[in-house]
């Protein structure tokens, strides 16, 4: 990413104050260090997932032939025999969904206690707040390649059935295999999701807030909501972005702003749309829509189709016109 940013943001008592942001190349502190070290296994290793997952071809083909010539054994067991590992990949993409969880649920402990104020947290443990950030870049990066990629789900549904259809038939092979027919189950409402990693970050934070009882929801939404407003000031001051050393960083404020808005809109009770929101939906829109239409359509559609009170009476109509699809 750039050089050390510069950023304006509101403290949640109003008082303006500015901060230094490092996304690049922010250390930890030896109070961070043991949160830092939990969080930094999982984000090599979600680096490893998003180029396995980039990678993922399929067996399209294969499917193809034993659905033309379901008598043919060989073509039934080639098949078989390509989607096997590709569902063992499946399976350690949705694992690694319930290490995310518990990473998420470490930091989100550590920028939400009530020892300082979501804007001190975020000063103060940079590089906490940098992991954050990373974790929200990769789940949207995830959704993005899994949405787009339709060898996925039919690579599973084809195991499923065919995973059935040796039960029914007596024929030894479930025991063999990595996913058995529990497992493929819970991996089934997983993949059914149109994002299924923003809806594990979502359902994670909905569940840290509600069992933390003694941490008021505020210091949790404030948390989200300063970071919304960090990101929509890197990218709308041409000052601050022109110190962006390439578009992919870019890309990821982008991905950060939109994700820290949907997990805003899951735990805020009212949500983010409304007008008493501490997020500037207006400003984090349009700064969306002044990037190259390719680049944010994926992105607009998830503050369109994932998040949970965009349609309440409470959202201005503006913001749902600014919203419409063209």
């Amino acid at each position: 990413m750039g050089n050390l940013i510069k950023v304006l943001t509101r403290d949640i008592d109003n008082n303006t104050s500015n901060f230094f942001l490092d996304f690049e190349n922010a250390q930890p502190t030896g109070a961070e260090r043991k949160v830092w070290d939990q969080v930094n296994e999982i984000l090599v290793e979600a680096m490893e997932i998003l180029g396995e997952l980039q990678s993922y071809s399929g067996a399209g083909e294969s499917i193809r032939q034993a659905i033309q010539q379901p008598s043919d054994e060989r073509v039934q067991e080639r098949a078989w025999d390509a989607v096997v590992p590709l569902v063992g990949k499946l399976k350690k993409f949705y694992e690694f969904s319930l290490k995310l969880e518990g990473a998420l649920h470490g930091l989100l402990g550590a920028l939400t206690s009530q020892r300082c104020s979501p804007t001190q947290h975020l000063e103060q443990e940079q590089a906490l707040a940098r992991q954050f950030a990373e974790i929200l870049h990769f789940t949207l990066r995830f959704d993005e390649l899994k949405m787009t990629n339709p060898a996925i789900q039919n690579d599973f549904s084809y195991y499923r059935r065919t995973l059935s259809r040796m039960r029914i038939n007596n024929v030894s092979g479930e025991e063999h295999n990595e996913v058995n027919n529990e497992l493929a189950n819970r991996m089934s409402l997983f993949y059914a999701n149109a994002t299924p990693m923003l809806k594990t970050l979502s359902d994670c934070t909905t569940k840290f807030v509600s069992e933390n009882t003694d941490l008021p929801v505020e210091n949790t939404t404030d948390c989200l909501s300063t970071m919304a407003s960090v990101c929509k000031v890197m990218l709308e001051t041409p000052e601050y972005r022109t110190r962006f050393a390439s578009e992919d960083t870019v890309q990821f404020c982008l991905r950060v702003m939109v994700g820290v808005i949907i997990l805003y809109d899951f735990v805020h009770p009212a949500g983010a749309f409304v007008k008493s929101s501490k997020i500037d939906m207006k400003g984090c829109i349009k700064v969306l829509k002044d990037q190259p239409p390719n680049s944010v359509e994926i992105l607009l559609n998830a503050l369109r189709y994932t998040t949970k009170h965009l349609n309440d009476e409470t959202t201005s109509k503006q913001i749902k016109s600014m919203l419409q699809t063209n």
